[in-house]
């Protein structure tokens, strides 16, 4: 459908390349290219300090960072005191407190769990992929107090950035690739990060798996989180054009529909139940900035000498 209507209405049709969303700003020649559409709005600063040239940039999709995990963890953390379930919705009001206990290698067997090693997350390598990235700053903040973390914080905290993330061991280079590798073997005992809109995404497109995901799969959303903010930097004329063409009510209510991205636009209306899902906020409503670019790079340089 998307297809159809960018041919349609706006007359493009997209050749399109996958990289990580770090990588292509930092390390990708963009010779040749129209549009980068990297997974957050950091990437544009970085995309700058490198010397790129933007011809326009908006950010035309939302999907917030949330925690994915199995009934029987999300169990254990609410006993913890960790896990707060309102509704059908369940906040991790204090992911400093599960911070601490990696930091403070604490095992699964700690929270009555029969699980071999140390609680642990998994996240995607955060020098390469979006969601690992941004994980990483909200990492940097929480051990910042809870206060964004600027350059100077950074360089006080980066010791125990280091450690937390070394303990996590080897990293996939996508957020798509932890994700598949969570549904398709790692349900019961992992706490992974991802966005929202990856198990909505996944339930849409196979609706035979709807009962068993929703049996097997708890979605957590922490307080604070971070907005995974989609920018299409367009680096000429036809880049704008496909701008253009994701601000069309229609796909962006087709991306909401079909693929859980939520959208700002006025008139469009995204309400969890228009997708026939449990456990969706309509509203996230407790989200922090990222640090600052600068800060973003001197992070990624360092995680990448782990």
């Amino acid at each position: 459908r998307f297809q159809a209507l960018r041919a349609e209405r706006h007359g493009l049709k997209l050749d399109a390349a996958k990289a990580g969303s770090v990588e292509m700003v930092r390390d990708l020649d963009p010779t040749g290219k129209d549009a980068i559409w990297p997974s957050n709005d950091i990437a544009v600063e970085l995309f700058r300090m490198r010397g790129g040239k933007i011809h326009r940039v908006d950010i035309v999709f939302n999907s917030p960072l949330v925690i994915y995990t199995g009934w029987n963890i999300a169990g254990a953390l609410i006993r913890e005191g960790l896990i707060e379930r309102r509704g059908d919705i369940y906040y991790l009001d204090r992911l400093a407190d599960l911070l601490q206990m990696i930091q403070q290698e604490r095992t699964w067997k700690d929270l009555g769990l029969d699980f071999y090693g140390n609680l642990t997350v998994r996240t995607s390598d955060p020098t390469r992929s979006n969601s690992g990235n941004m994980f990483a700053g909200l990492v940097a903040n929480l051990f910042n107090g809870g206060r964004v973390a600027d350059e100077a914080a950074l360089e006080r905290h980066l010791p125990e950035i280091r450690a937390f993330f070394g303990r996590l061991g080897m990293m996939e280079h996508s957020s798509g690739d932890v994700f598949s590798k969570f549904i398709a073997t790692g349900i019961q005992n992992s706490l992974v990060v991802g966005y929202e809109n990856q198990l909505v995404e996944f339930i849409l497109a196979h609706p035979q798996y709807r009962d068993q995901i929703s049996k097997s799969v708890c979605v957590i959303y922490p307080r604070p989180t971070v907005w995974s903010s989609h920018p299409v930097i367009a680096l000429n004329d036809k880049g704008a054009r496909l701008i253009d063409a994701l601000a069309d009510p229609e796909i962006r209510a087709l991306a909401w529909r079909e693929h859980g991205f939520r959208s700002g636009l006025m008139g469009v209306t995204q309400s969890a139940a228009d997708l026939g899902l449990d456990g969706l906020p309509d509203t996230i409503d407790s989200v922090m900035p990222l640090p600052n670019a600068r800060a973003m790079e001197r992070l990624v340089k360092e995680l990448s000498t782990l």
